[in-house]
């Protein structure tokens, strides 16, 4: 009866350690679906480009409107919503006002140390593996791109959009630094999700069908 019993639940056992495995692979699956299938470096950089281009237009366009069709800098605010308002600064410093007011030769230091960092991120882009990192990258580049244009036509960077909750306010900030902000937060997240699995070698054919 003992040795009965034993074999039920050894094989109870067996027919679980499958299903905890098949469990295993298919959270692993999910992760490597949100991370993105791994393609070879260079392959992505089209896609790079577009975010970055995508960005810059958004970005630039939309200070246009702030600057030449609602004058802003003349209003100085506007009321949109209880916690968004359109207030116009002119930060000299660098994302959200950070390092503000160093000086005017400090817009084009920013600026040279902002086109080296575009730089570096078309060689990372180039070495993109996943579509995230690359439209990541490229939202990035974008808004940093958009900043130095700010720089090089006004000495400044045009901020606007002012979010706040009652007396909790946040920096202006505009277009170009939330999509800063976004492509890192995406590569952060990103770098938190298991790799792809890649197939194991010899891997009987007949197993997939209970993945």
């Amino acid at each position: 009866m003992r040795a009965l019993l034993a074999g039920v639940a050894g094989g109870r056992a067996a027919a679980r350690a499958p299903a905890a495995l098949r469990a295993l692979r298919r959270c692993r699956r999910i992760g490597a679906r949100l991370r993105g299938s791994r393609v070879k470096s260079g392959r992505l950089v089209p896609l790079g480009l577009f975010a970055a281009l995508l960005v810059l237009v958004a970005d630039q366009a939309s200070k246009w409107w702030v600057l030449d069709v609602i004058d802003l800098p003349r209003v100085g605010q506007i009321v949109l919503l209880p916690v968004l308002n359109l207030t116009m600064v002119w930060n000299r410093g660098v994302t959200f006002g950070l390092l503000n007011g160093l000086g005017g030769w400090s817009s084009l230091v920013i600026a040279a140390v902002a086109l080296g960092v575009v730089a570096a991120l078309g060689f990372w882009l180039f070495r993109a593996r996943t579509l995230v990192s690359a439209a990541a990258i490229g939202a990035i580049a974008g808004g940093a791109v958009g900043n130095v244009i700010d720089r090089l036509r006004f000495g400044a960077v045009v901020d606007f959009i002012h979010a706040h909750v009652g007396e909790i306010s946040w920096y202006v900030f505009n277009v170009g630094d939330a999509a800063i902000v976004c492509g890192v937060a995406a590569l952060m997240i990103e770098s938190l999700l298991p790799a792809p699995a890649l197939p194991l070698r010899g891997a009987d054919p007949a197993s997939k069908e209970g993945r």
